[in-house]
């Protein structure tokens, strides 16, 4: 608190001039940035466009490995998706005010997520234009998608994400957008006026829109816990070793908020100074983003250790092996780099000079985004290549291509999240006037 009140300005005024402000013309670098990230992204496409033209054979997937780093990127980014929603819906219902000057950059960052995430699917399936014969409807193919089948969940519960999330960031934005267009003028002005849909902020509309908030916040708070459930049901129905597991939803819920977490960090930290955002998104708040990740790595180690332990407590020796392949086998350096940078890197955060030191706060927030990464790609992996039967084993290593598209899709994220930077504010301007009010400073 006493370094809120150290650093934050102390009058409305002074607040929308801070926010504001970081929406006016930007510089060469951003320039620069942006270019870079649309270079990245149309690479990315094209070599999507490649691999549809000349078939699946130029990515890495083969048998036994029938799933690799597409799947691994999905399962990913709606664990990135994880962030937003945690700060923006779970902790405003706790009314933990740490989180009134991220919310909206974390909300934004669910939305360009799950957008991102949802394409996976599609460029694993190869041939994405008759990507409709999966979409559980009645149709005339003789086509009827098993509605058991955790992937028709995958579709229903992704796309309910996507929509209710978005709803949320819009809406949450209406009052700033309304604030835009009294003060811009000509074009701009006739935009954020249709984008704020006739928002007045009057009496009723503000009783109204509290209403509404807290209802979406409800609503989207069961979502943390199903999306990603869902998404660990793909792995734990099957019987495939190291993946039927009762522990993999929780699991993949906890891993999905870390590496969430872990993506505010490595994108606040470098927006707050390049926007002149430091008095609103101060190191107290970082260090409360620090705080949590302890425990949710807590959480992670702790699935890690029980998932050994019920692998060996079974007495399946298929599942045994697995996790002993794991740790000693051909992906060993990718499971203890999992193991150090998701669980060994945020205990740095116990010591308060480290989480309250930008540099450490962004070093450890990308470590434990490739641990993550890294998590992914040994629970998909590491089981398919060691099934059953040892002739049948083999391992997997991503093409060019798979690798091109992946950093596609990095890049398309960091596009959207520059462009959202400039053209709405990063910051709740009302929410940050709203706690001035609580704290008796206006």
């Amino acid at each position: 608190m006493k370094d809120w009140q150290a650093s934050t300005p102390k009058s409305y005024s002074e607040v929308q001039e801070v926010i504001l402000g970081a929406l006016s013309p930007p510089g060469r670098s951003y320039w620069g940035a942006v270019i870079l990230c649309l270079f990245g992204l149309l690479y990315g496409a094209s070599c999507w466009a490649y691999q549809i033209l000349t078939g699946m054979g130029v990515a890495g997937i083969n048998h036994p490995v029938n799933w690799g780093i597409y799947l691994v990127n999905f399962v990913f980014w709606v664990g990135i998706a994880h962030s937003g929603t945690l700060i923006s819906a779970i902790l405003y219902l706790l009314r933990a005010r740490w989180r009134t000057s991220i919310a909206r950059a974390a909300e934004a960052m669910t939305v360009f997520a799950v957008m991102i995430a949802g394409l996976f699917p599609f460029i694993h399936l190869g041939r994405v234009w008759i990507f409709y014969w999966i979409i559980p409807y009645p149709n005339q193919r003789d086509l009827w998608p098993n509605f058991q089948s955790p992937l028709v969940f995958d579709f229903l519960a992704i796309s309910t994400y996507l929509t209710v999330s978005s709803m949320f960031w819009y809406m949450g934005m209406l009052p700033d957008l309304a604030a835009l267009r009294d003060q811009s003028t000509g074009l701009k002005r006739r935009i954020y006026g249709i984008f704020s849909l006739g928002w007045q902020g009057t009496h009723i509309q503000w009783r109204h829109y509290g209403t509404a908030y807290l209802l979406f916040a409800a609503f989207a708070t069961p979502l943390v816990i199903s999306v990603h459930s869902v998404v660990s049901w793909d792995f734990a129905l099957s019987i495939v070793p190291g993946w039927h597991s009762t522990i993999f939803a929780p699991y993949f819920v906890a891993g999905a908020i870390h590496s969430g977490l872990a993506m505010v960090l490595t994108l606040l930290i470098p927006m707050r100074g390049l926007l002149g955002l430091q008095p609103l998104i101060n190191v107290g708040t970082l260090e409360s983003i620090a705080k949590t990740m302890v425990l949710t790595g807590l959480i992670v180690g702790y699935s890690y250790g029980v998932e050994y332990f019920m692998a060996w407590y079974s007495g399946n020796m298929f599942e045994w092996d697995t996790f002993i392949w794991r740790a000693f086998g051909h992906y060993a350096p990718q499971f203890w780099v999992m193991v150090v940078c998701n669980v060994a890197g945020p205990l740095l955060f116990l010591i308060k000079a480290i989480r309250t030191n930008l540099i450490w706060l962004f070093a450890v927030g990308i470590i434990v985004n490739i641990g993550m990464w890294y998590e992914r790609f040994v629970i998909i992996v590491g089981s398919m290549s060691h099934e059953y039967v040892p002739h049948a084993w083999g391992i997997y290593s991503p093409s060019w291509v798979e690798l091109s598209i992946m950093l596609g899709s990095f890049s398309m994220f960091l596009f959207l999240f520059l462009l959202f930077c400039k053209f709405v504010p990063p910051v709740s301007v009302f929410e940050m006037k709203e706690h001035l009010w609580t704290h008796g400073k206006a």
